[in-house]
């Protein structure tokens, strides 16, 4: 099997994700757009509910994707088969499991759909069967692809992403097609159905073409000091599991039950929004998180030092612009794609802006906590995370209605691991103040501020048609934002780092395409 370096393997899974992720958002928003026209609004809110109810069924996987991935790392790197296998095939099992109790579960909540929509939505299917299908699509996966762990633990995420989003944009130009002859929902997530299927049948042959190891008949059990650290791994990951969860996939639930399933159709436009950059620009880091595990695993302390301090850099930079470019474009967009009966008011495109920045500035503290293993500091805080979010968001949410929701959110999140987290790896992980990094989030915020603030006089002056004010107000907000933050950090040895890091990888490029 062929492999490549760190770099080459960052620079395959990086532009495999950009790219395939954009080609693949165009198209979607596209097929959004087309939704939209041809459905009722009730049918985006039971989507946007059906999503969070199921990803919370998705907590059956108690952490053992995070904590199987981060054991790989290891006999990857020596090419020991024999523990690749065992790790792949106690996955396997646990999966199978995995699957088989969400069903149950899933069913068990069948009767409850009725407590959380109140008002009958004005869809023409069953609630029931649709969600019922909805729930095959998410089983599914849990019997097929989790081979692709040990793909993406390998740094050959570039080959789970690829096929993911063929299959994936093959799939929207169908459904498109079909919504515009059909006018048929039911049609429609057939067709995701049909498509979830090949991609998970295809990910899973890909994973034993790479590693025939893995389709071994005799393949040896972890001896047991593995399998308790193993499990161990997986009780502390289980923690942050619950937490993702509860702040992640309550809000729509909550949305509903207080605002109604119009609503949440209605501000689910902005959150594909929201959604859509953040996995484009989460895209860039997933395809060096596996890197980043190997790194930690040979380098100096004083290295993986530096590193963070760059990836956290670059998180300031891609998540900063992403953050004004929500605050002062969002609307527009939306407005442009489906009318303006569609667009809310200015403070929840800024509260939607403010919980995006919060979660994408730990993207490097979150990756270097998972890949130095530091699964055990901080699980019980992550609970907290869950439960103050859930009892802020019924508090705030009956006061001040879908901007409460979300300020709830925010308020869990900065109380409780957004202080944390951070403090756990400089303490535990670096060996270093945590009040470096807070003086460096300090720093970022000022910029972000004063780049804001340019934003916001700039896009003053613009006064043009909808189409036209769009692609402008766009263009100001992101030349404003570069060129401040070139200004404030050219010095910094980061942005050093940064031009270092682009001259090699261009320099690998060319020497590729001779």
């Amino acid at each position: 099997m062929k492999t490549y370096s760190r770099t080459e393997y960052s620079i395959l899974n990086i532009i495999a994700g950009v790219g395939g992720y954009i080609a693949n958002t165009v198209l979607g928003f596209i097929c959004r757009m087309v939704f939209v026209k041809y459905l009722a609004a009730d049918y985006l809110g039971v989507n946007g509910l059906f999503t969070n109810i199921l990803s919370m069924l998705s907590l059956a996987e108690l952490g053992i994707g995070g904590a199987i991935t981060y054991a790989l790392y290891k006999p990857l790197a020596e090419k020991d088969e024999e523990k690749i296998a065992s790790l792949v095939k106690l996955y396997g099992t646990a999966y199978k499991v995995i699957g088989i109790t969400i069903v149950i579960i899933g069913l068990c909540l069948m009767p409850f759909l009725k407590v959380i929509i109140k008002d009958q939505p004005d869809i023409a299917e069953s609630i029931y069967l649709l969600y019922g299908i909805n729930l095959f699509n998410t089983v599914i996966t849990y019997f097929f692809s989790y081979r692709s762990s040990l793909l993406i633990a390998a740094q050959q995420n570039y080959i789970v992403v690829g096929i993911n989003y063929l299959i994936t944009i093959l799939q929207s130009v169908i459904q498109m097609i079909t919504l515009m002859y059909t006018h048929n929902y039911m049609a429609y997530i057939l067709i995701q159905t049909i498509g979830t299927l090949i991609y998970n049948v295809s990910v899973s042959k890909a994973a034993k073409n790479k590693f025939p190891c893995i389709t071994r008949k005799n393949v040896k059990v972890l001896p047991d000091d593995e399998k308790r650290i193993l499990f161990e791994n997986i009780r502390d990951l289980t923690f942050y599991k619950i937490s993702g969860l509860l702040v992640n996939s309550t809000d729509n639930i909550l949305i509903t039950f207080f605002q109604g399933l119009t609503t949440t159709g209605i501000a689910s436009n902005y959150t594909l929004l929201v959604n859509t950059l953040n996995s484009l620009l989460g895209q860039v880091f997933n395809g060096l998180t596996a890197s980043i595990g190997n790194h930690n695993a040979i380098e100096s302390e004083e290295k993986k030092y530096e590193m963070f301090n760059f990836m956290n850099f670059m998180n300031f930079w891609i998540f900063g612009w992403g953050t004004l470019g929500i605050v002062f474009c969002s609307s527009d967009i939306v407005s442009l794609c489906f009318g303006d009966k569609y667009v809310l008011p200015l403070e929840i495109p800024v509260i939607l802006a403010a919980n995006f920045y919060s979660v994408g500035m730990m993207n490097a503290v979150w990756t270097y906590k998972h890949t130095l293993g530091l699964f055990h500091y901080g699980r019980f805080l992550q609970i907290i995370t869950g439960i103050l979010n859930i009892v802020l968001s019924a508090i705030l949410g009956k006061k001040f209605g879908l901007f409460g929701i979300l300020a709830a959110t925010l308020i869990a999140r900065g109380l409780t691991n957004l202080c944390y987290d951070p403090y756990a790896v400089f303490k535990h992980g670096f060996g270093k103040s945590p009040l470096l990094y807070l003086k460096k989030y300090c720093h970022f915020i000022l910029v972000l501020f004063i780049a804001a603030i340019s934003c916001y006089y700039s896009m003053r002056v613009i006064n043009s048609t909808r189409l036209v004010s769009c692609i402008l107000k766009i263009l100001i907000c992101s030349l404003n934002i570069n060129i401040i933050f070139l200004v404030a950090f050219f010095r910094w040895p980061e942005f050093n780092m940064l031009k270092r890091i682009i001259a090699n990888m261009l320099t690998i490029v060319r020497n590729k395409m001779k």
